[in-house]
């Protein structure tokens, strides 16, 4: 099995291309989609117990927790000390799931792939990438966003340039869907040659 890391920052369409890998029929990990599970479940009493008071009716509020993060460097390795282990054990259960069903490629979709040393755990790296004043004009489109806050997400992730410098494919997602598409397509191509080197 041939397991692809997917990444990008902000606002760079890696959401997006994550489903056209769903479209081709590739399983999809999501990262993100598994921490707000977490926080509703297995993750809740220990972030509480980290950050009192971020806990309402059973489940962590977001926004109380990013109250909590903002400028505090020590909070943000405080939380990601928790939650990443559990992600981690979600994602193992999943690719030893796809791998008894049988399938040839699956993508772990991690928005901090680099920053979390993730790459090691993958065969190959996709990054998705957009000029930065695209990516600055979507991400400041979503409901409240501000530029100081993308500024301190850009902070806190590696910079475009030197993810795609250590990327084995590129996807542009500046241009057409069907473009994504197609630069998905010929990745699948690719790798559909290149064997799996990971064994457990």
């Amino acid at each position: 099995m041939f397991i692809l890391g997917l990444t990008g920052s902000i606002g760079m369409g890696k959401s997006t291309t994550a489903n056209f890998f769903r479209e081709a029929g590739v399983p999809v990990h999501d990262s993100d989609a598994v921490v707000h599970r977490l926080y509703e479940g297995e993750a809740v009493a220990p972030v509480e117990a980290a950050f009192p008071g971020v806990a309402v009716d059973g489940r962590i509020d977001r926004t109380k927790l990013a109250e909590r993060l903002v400028g505090n460097p020590d909070a943000i390795k405080r939380l990601e000390a928790i939650v990443h282990p559990l992600v981690r054990a979600v994602s193992e259960r999943f690719i030893a799931d796809e791998r008894a069903h049988g399938a040839r490629v699956i993508v772990l979709d991690i928005p901090l792939l680099f920053e979390t040393g993730g790459e090691k755990r993958v065969d190959a790296v996709v990054v998705v990438s957009a000029p930065a004043d695209v990516q600055r004009a979507r991400v400041l489109g979503r409901a409240g966003m501000s530029a100081d806050k993308l500024e301190a997400l850009l902070k806190r992730q590696m910079s475009d340039a030197e993810k795609r410098s250590r990327a084995h494919f590129i996807v542009d997602s500046s241009r057409s869907f069907d473009s994504a598409r197609a630069q998905i397509h010929a990745i699948l191509r690719a790798v559909a040659a290149l064997p799996g080197r990971r064994i457990s």
